[in-house]
């Protein structure tokens, strides 16, 4: 071959190992989970799943643990484009106000219900107005029932609560909520609650098993009251970079997400057994607390919420109707 044919020769294989690059788009999926976390879990094999589908047209990357931000810089950055996925929880009721919905206490009885909600609830009423809000929901998955722990005593009612200084996720409605229980709460991102608890700076938290013991939580924290206070779910959310990808790779991401729905409620089941026993095996003093009083100390929540924000209380009467059935 001649100096030319290989010049030629150069510039096509140059060609398409730009070309290749190019398919090779990286899909950032970013949470605040830690290894082991169901949201770690949960990422995780989403992106095994959709990376078989996509082949060599893209590949979702799965930043854990806060490496791309806490959920509010991560939910800036959707807006942005600079992230392409990520898997908030509480924060979305602090960006679309009828996400509030799920601040509710006792409101989700169980997965069956909450499965029931997210197809006619949450996708017919509430994904609009976050898309609307620069967040679109490709999938509705879990963060879980949450539990208090603490290092003063026991949680048996609200009374209980008085005077203990409560680290709670952003979102003006658990604030509220444990303030009515008696506690001092103070939101604070995820990244920081370990040395928190650890310095005494906080007395407590609340969070699902599977985010109190994949953040090893149990060193820091002698009391684990069994609350279930509020079920939170974990929406997979996409924004400003999702008009980039081409459509076989929107419809990879969204149809896998929405597979995934199912596997994680799965995953999330087996975790609250598993967890649950781990954290006693650590040492934590475990105990039930009386349901009744906390949903009656609740009510006043539910008043404010049905009053301040707009459709509100079609929504939770709605949710209530759906637990029996």
């Amino acid at each position: 071959m001649n100096i030319k044919g290989l010049l030629a020769a150069a510039v096509m294989a140059a060609l398409g190992m730009a070309t290749q690059a190019a398919a090779q788009t990286e899909i950032k999926f970013g949470h605040v989970g830690e290894p082991g976390s169901l949201m770690d879990l949960s990422a995780t094999e989403f992106a095994k799943r959709a990376n078989e589908k996509l082949g060599d047209k893209a590949k979702v990357v799965v930043y854990g643990s806060s490496q791309l931000g806490n959920d509010k810089a991560m939910l800036q950055k959707i807006k942005l484009g600079t992230v392409d996925l990520a898997l908030p929880s509480t924060i979305m009721s602090s960006m679309v106000p009828i996400f509030g919905l799920f601040e509710m206490p006792y409101l989700v009885q169980n997965r069956d219900h909450m499965k029931k909600i997210r197809d006619e609830i949450l996708l017919p009423s509430m994904a609009p107005p976050a898309e609307d809000a620069g967040y679109k929901i490709i999938g509705v998955w879990e963060n879980g029932f949450r539990q208090i722990t603490n290092n003063v005593r026991p949680i048996n009612t609200p009374a209980d609560l008085a005077g203990i200084k409560l680290r709670v996720p952003g979102g003006e409605w658990r604030v509220k909520m444990f303030q009515a229980y008696g506690a001092s709460p103070s939101p604070m991102a995820f990244s920081e609650v370990f040395v928190a608890l650890q310095t005494g700076v906080m007395d407590g938290q609340e969070n699902p098993y599977a985010q109190i013991y994949p953040s090893r939580f149990y060193e820091v924290q002698k009391y684990l009251s069994k609350s279930n206070h509020v079920y939170t779910p974990a929406y997979v959310v996409a924004g400003r970079s999702w008009g980039k990808f081409d459509p076989e790779v929107q419809q990879v991401l969204q149809d896998t997400a929405v597979e995934m729905q199912d596997v994680v409620y799965e995953i999330a089941s087996g975790l609250d057994t598993e967890l649950l026993q781990k954290l006693i095996d650590e040492g934590m003093e475990v105990n039930e607390v009386d349901t009744t009083a906390f949903i009656d100390a609740s009510k006043p929540i539910y008043d404010e919420f049905s009053q301040s924000v707009d459709g509100a209380a079609e929504l939770i009467k709605k949710a209530q109707d759906l637990a029996a059935q």
